[in-house]
């Protein structure tokens, strides 16, 4: 080699070496420096303690490695020719002896690298190592010194440690994402808000004891004001109790924006869903409604918000005392006091002594509460087979078909006086309601894993629900409780003998900016891992929590592999959306497609995706179509405020979901109708297959409960389904949950009978004898 072409060499690799000098944790000149770091730490180690204030350890299980290409390096083949080509074998054995250094462990273990991503990064490395054609002329040189004995295996870690940085990014910002995620102090996050001294007043009492309407009146007479409610309905009903009052109010809802003014100009007052309120406008007077769903697992962010961030002179919430306590500790971080004015209930209501335990004792004004659609179907068929009429409200329902149904129930010249319902009751519907009757008191609730499961309903819950009866506006002055079945009256009465569990923290969520701060940092990571390690890494008080972010992460993924920007992106995954239906969450993912071409979604499209015109239901599955339809049309209504170039055609989207919704309420008035059309094969082969079992699907007991191979309302499993019963129709039915064993068993009898098989003394013994109009015979 001539002189020229080394001077040339060795003066590119003094400046190669210089500027990776500059990026590197530790000098690269020698081990040395290396030893003298690790001798630091430990004295360091030693002389300090532990600060029990240091933020938490993040989860590393959520940093995802950054793939990098084994591309050869900028520098060429400047390390061969400045030392020798390396032995792959050689160069095995040397990385494999510094990944066994214990002393590298915990070197990396000081710069974030725990012994999981130990040893992800040096798998990455040594492929890195081993497969590039031609090295970084730094690290040839070391590792050529390293192979002949002339440098020191510690030598290695620099390059490592570049390497590990390079993969995972996050280990070299992790201060910067730190602060990006620290939630210890939320109050700050509204400047405007404690800009002004707001006055806090708490309307606390029970269900039906008017705490709403006394902070509603207030709200009516301020020159400007803003109330917040968790339901549609329940700001549909302020909107309307306020312009029928003559105070102009708008309604702006996720999916709805309406506005009184013909030009349409905001008015001084608005009703709206609380995770729709405006923390930047300013009012006279705000009202925060049901308050303390501040701890919910998956909206209480909203409650948080509102609280804290509305710019309003005064702040009039209302909920359960159990909440008192925590919003004034909760104010005091703002410097604002809390007044607190109580109020008892209106009318009372009394646990019954005895449960219904059958049907045959319904009353009008009675109201069945259960907690799945299988339930609801059951009883309404039971219902309906003893010549009676029953309402039905469930949560899937369209706004528009639950207050149809309501009103339905609530008409004195309506035969119908029995409702059949979810919990969807505690809220948002004004209904006349004589006695509560819980079906079953345990119900799916999500944890704080995000992990479904069955549990006994809260003191909080069954307070909600029961205080429905008796409403003070309603004719019946005075409610009664009680359950279904016997056993369960004694649980009834010690969960109603509870107080309330107080309320201790308040939710919190990550905000689109804050998530796009990450994202600067992390470029190539996904949104759901971009929230993982959010949350991993998020610091907050105790009187905080960060809410379940499941439902958005589900979202998330399900996009990840569509173009979009991360802004697009976030909007889309908070989405309001039923992902256990898989036709919503198909059209979520087709308005995410089709949003990333640039092509607008317009009414043909959408029209063509739902395949509309529908015709009304002929059964129960046609019935949760329709359902799942109108959520699509909501979702469509939902991004078009969010995104009003792409999802163009709201007018015209509006009047079909209205038609819809038409159609639905037509098939809820006749749901016991489609719940015997769903079941019309059930024909020769279950017949068949019970006579060929000793015994029949389900009998009744004294008591008027059925027994049956399974048990609805989350009572468990009793029997094993029979394999034979598999391939049917009903067997499917059941296993999709659109039936229960309860009422194919109920269709079952009405088969059996229409054939000519005598099941007389079966129906005797589980409804009685009824003539052909429905009403009891009297014993002979």
């Amino acid at each position: 080699m001539s002189v020229n072409r080394c001077v040339s060499l060795f003066s590119r690799l003094q400046r190669h070496i210089s500027s990776q000098a500059a990026r590197s944790p530790v000098s690269t000149r020698s081990g040395s420096s290396v030893r003298q770091h690790q001798a630091a730490v430990v004295v360091c180690s030693r002389g300090v303690s532990s600060n029990s204030s240091s933020p938490k350890p993040p989860d590393t299980s959520l940093f995802v490695p950054v793939s990098l290409k084994a591309e050869s390096s900028a520098d060429g083949s400047v390390g061969a020719e400045l030392t020798q080509p390396l032995d792959k074998n050689e160069l095995l054995k040397v990385v494999n002896r510094f990944y066994k250094r214990k002393e590298m462990q915990k070197l990396a273990a000081d710069h974030g690298l725990d012994a999981r991503l130990f040893h992800q990064a040096f798998i990455s490395f040594r492929k890195q190592v081993l497969e590039m054609t031609s090295l970084p002329a730094d690290l040839h040189i070391v590792l050529s010194d390293i192979c002949c004995g002339a440098g020191h295996i510690d030598d290695i870690y620099p390059y490592f440690m570049r390497h590990a940085k390079q993969i995972f990014p996050m280990l070299d910002c992790m201060d910067d994402l730190r602060k990006i995620s620290d939630l210890r102090v939320p109050a700050n996050w509204y400047p405007e808000a404690r800009a002004i001294q707001r006055k806090v007043v708490f309307h606390a009492g029970p269900t039906n004891s008017g705490k709403t309407y006394h902070a509603i009146q207030r709200y009516l007479a301020a020159k400007s004001g803003v109330y917040c409610g968790p339901l549609k309905l329940l700001a549909h009903e302020i909107f309307e109790k306020s312009n029928s009052a003559g105070v102009p109010c708008d309604l702006v809802t996720g999916e709805e924006r309406t506005f009184v003014d013909v030009d349409g100009r905001a008015s001084g007052h608005v009703a709206c869903t609380i995770e729709m309120c405006s923390v930047t406008t300013p009012y006279e007077v705000a009202v925060i409604d049901e308050i303390q769903m501040i701890r919910d697992l998956s909206r209480g962010w909203a409650w948080t918000r509102a609280l804290l961030g509305l710019c309003a002179e005064e702040i009039h919430v209302c909920g359960e005392p159990a909440a008192i306590d925590f919003i004034k500790e909760l104010m005091y971080t703002t410097g604002e006091e809390v007044e607190v004015h109580t109020y008892q209930r209106l009318t009372p209501f009394a646990i019954l002594d005895h449960a219904l335990e059958s049907l045959d004792n319904l009353r009008p004004g009675d109201c069945i509460v259960c907690f799945s659609k299988n339930d609801i179907y059951s009883i309404s068929r039971q219902i309906e087979a003893r010549g009676l009429e029953c309402a039905v409200i469930y949560g899937s329902l369209p706004p528009g078909t639950k207050l149809s149904q309501a009103k339905k129930f609530n008409d004195p010249d309506d035969p119908c006086k029995i409702l059949v319902a979810t919990d969807a009751i505690g809220m948002g519907l004004n209904l006349s309601i004589k006695r509560i009757i819980f079906n079953t008191l345990v119900k799916p609730n999500v944890n704080e894993k995000g992990e479904k499961q069955m549990e006994t309903i809260s003191t909080s819950q069954a307070l909600q629900i029961a205080g429905r009866a008796g409403r003070f506006s309603s004719k019946f002055k005075e409610g009664e409780v009680t359950t279904m079945h016997r056993d369960d009256l004694p649980v009834l009465k010690e969960i109603l003998s509870h107080s309330v569990d107080p309320i201790e923290t308040a939710g919190l969520h990550p905000t689109a900016e804050q998530i796009e701060m990450f994202a600067y940092h992390l470029p190539d990571a996904t949104l759901s891992n971009l929230v993982d390690i959010f949350v991993s890494l998020s610091q907050v008080d105790g009187m905080y929590f960060v809410c379940n972010i499941d439902d958005f992460k589900f979202l998330a993924d399900m996009i990840q592999h569509i173009p979009l920007n991360l802004r697009s992106r976030y909007v889309f995954c908070t989405a309001p959306i039923n992902k256990k239906q898989p036709f919503v969450c198909t059209s979520f993912l087709k308005f995410a497609r089709q949003f990333s071409r640039d092509e607008p979604l317009t009414f043909d499209w959408v029209c063509r995706h739902i395949s509309w015109p529908l015709p009304p239901p002929k059964n129960i599955k046609d019935l949760v179509h329709l359902e799942a339809v109108h959520d699509v049309l909501d979702l469509y209504l939902w991004l078009s405020y969010r995104f009003m170039d792409m999802f163009p055609d709201t007018a015209f989207i509006r009047q079909i979901q209205q038609e819809l919704d038409d159609i639905i309420q037509q098939g809820v008035r006749n749901i016991t109708r489609l719940i015997r059309a769903t079941d019309t094969n059930v024909t020769d082969p279950l017949q068949t297959q019970q006579n060929s079992r000793s015994g029949h699907i389900g009998s009744a007991n004294n008591s008027g409960r059925t027994v049956s191979n399974y048990s609805t309302g989350g009572r468990g499993l009793r029997g094993q389904r029979s394999s034979g019963m598999d391939s049917s129709l009903a067997s499917r039915l059941v296993r999709d949950g659109l039936l229960t064993p309860d009422l194919l068993q109920q269709l079952q009898k009405e088969w059996s009978k229409e054939q000519g098989q005598d099941f007389s003394n079966r129906r005797e013994s589980d409804t009685g004898h009824y003539n052909d109009k429905g009403k009891k015979k009297k014993k002979k």
